[in-house]
């Protein structure tokens, strides 16, 4: 796989604030990702609900994927909340990345509340055919 978790926490944050509804260590609300490898591309696709797109930063640097993003629903002075349960403020996560992905060649999306970026293998890491010899004669197997 070329996506990589180096955090031994993070699960554990993730469940407490599934269940408390709290933020990470560092006071910002987790942001739930997918990530799955689709032919020659790796697909990362985060939950952004409610966010403004303008404010989303995504920026791959040194084999670290960086997502940061701001949400507000306005302005609540002078008014009795009743329940606030759904975070605002400033959202961010890293992912890190194995060896073998094209950093050149990044894209990202933002549709219906979730950020898609999409990743390709190098080609260097795609599958390619190895010549093997036997008995003098050569043969084709495409490696694994």
């Amino acid at each position: 796989m070329m996506l990589m978790r180096t955090d031994p926490f993070s699960d554990f944050e993730r469940l407490f604030q599934a269940v408390w509804g709290a933020p990470d260590s560092l006071g910002r609300a987790v942001l739930p990702v997918d990530a799955y490898r689709r032919g020659d591309r790796v697909v990362v696709q985060i939950d952004l609900p409610g966010v403004d797109p303008q404010s989303i930063e995504c920026s791959l640097e040194r084999d670290v994927l960086s997502v940061k993003a701001e949400r507000s629903f306005g302005d609540r002075e002078g008014a009795d909340v009743l329940i606030s349960e759904r975070p605002q403020g400033s959202f961010a996560r890293e992912l890190f990345l194995g060896h073998g992905l094209d950093d050149e060649h990044v894209e990202a999306s933002y549709e219906d509340g979730v950020l898609t970026v999409t990743i390709p293998l190098a080609e260097s890491a795609k599958p390619r055919k190895v010549a093997i010899t036997t008995g003098g004669q050569p043969a084709q197997l495409t490696a694994a």
